[in-house]
């Protein structure tokens, strides 16, 4: 197998990674004034953010891998990417930098409208990243305008279009039924039995949305191991509803992450070989050939990659084991209640 190849399957694993991980905090962060009752002082808002505490931020380590191997590996891919899709990326970057601060900031003041407006940052911050990832996705599946020397020549608004609003809507639904089914699984209590319902009230909406997307992409650009993986993400996630549906939440989640993960996975094969495929007649296709860097480069990040990815996979799974149980409003401290995530 060539490294071209190689290098677009990992950059794809990382991204699966991705959005398998952080959807589920991004549906937490977005659920926040939901199950977390209405006011910042409500211990179940403390419960909820403690669920995702002390890994949200490992979460966001594949992002960085994902994108760094981008532009390392492809690098005609990364800068037609960045430069065409600058505004949506950059609304992005500034809502996971804002987020990151309202967990951080939450708890440095004991003041009721502090909390509560970094509440609203962490709810505005969760939302703005699950719709845009899923409006990005679509567009890079389906093809924009990018010319004979390898630019975007589209504008913003060409790429808000019904497909791409659909992958928006998809990610944004999935994503709430994978965070409410984590807070199932993390938490005890009331609290648990209400994400439970919700989880289920929601998947309906996802199952809808995503079987509608999936459709549609396998219609325009879909190939035989495309439809076989859209097909696997539309059983898993009705088997983890299902699973849901009889108190076992562990499964639920297991049945959205893997119908997350087979779902983008489903993209990528849909994709290949191409990287961003053109919509003009005049225009020429992003490939894993006429994008990728020299082949030393890729040897070389070869071979760290097999040395440093076991590890850092490693040390994610151990945080998870370390954070593996329950918690609940009696487990919290009263005189902490109003403070922030407890870090790892």
């Amino acid at each position: 197998m060539e490294l071209t190849t190689v290098w677009f399957i990992v950059i794809a694993f990382f991204w699966i990674g991705y959005f398998c991980l952080e959807g589920f905090d991004f549906g937490v962060g977005m659920l926040l004034p939901v199950l977390g009752g209405k006011s910042s002082e409500a211990p179940e808002r403390r419960v909820m953010i403690n669920t995702i505490g002390p890994i949200w931020d490992g979460n966001e380590v594949w992002l960085l891998v994902a994108g760094g191997a981008t532009f390392a590996a492809f690098p005609e891919w990364y800068a037609t990417l960045f430069s065409g899709f600058y505004l949506p990326l950059l609304l992005i970057l500034v809502a996971l930098i804002v987020r990151g601060l309202a967990f951080e900031y939450r708890a440095k003041r004991d003041d009721p409208t502090w909390r509560k407006r970094w509440d609203i940052a962490i709810f505005f911050g969760s939302v703005v990243p699950a719709f845009l990832w899923g409006v990005a996705f679509a567009n890079i599946v389906h093809g924009v305008k990018i010319d004979a020397d390898l630019e975007y020549v589209g504008g913003f608004w060409e790429l808000l279009n019904p497909y791409a609003l659909l992958g928006g809507l998809t990610t944004l639904s999935l994503f709430l039924v994978h965070g409410a089914l984590f807070v199932g699984l993390k938490t005890d209590g009331p609290i648990r039995l209400e994400a439970r319902r919700l989880a289920l009230r929601l998947g309906a909406v996802a199952a809808v949305l995503a079987v509608a997307f999936l459709v549609w992409t396998q219609v325009d650009s879909g190939s035989a191991g495309s439809a076989v993986l859209f097909v696997l993400a539309a059983l898993a996630l009705v088997g983890g509803l299902l699973a849901a549906a009889q108190g076992r939440e562990g499964w639920g989640f297991l049945g959205t992450f893997l119908a997350i993960g087979m779902a983008v996975a489903g993209l990528f094969v849909a994709l290949f070989p191409d990287v961003m495929p053109t919509t003009l007649a005049d225009g020429t296709s992003l490939t894993t050939t006429n994008a990728a860097a020299t082949a030393y480069t890729l040897k070389i990040m070869t071979w760290v990659a097999v040395v440093f990815t076991p590890l850092v996979l490693l040390y994610q799974g151990w945080t998870y084991w370390v954070f593996r149980k329950r918690i609940a409003v009696h487990h919290i401290p009263q005189a902490t209640l109003a403070a922030g995530p407890a870090d790892g």
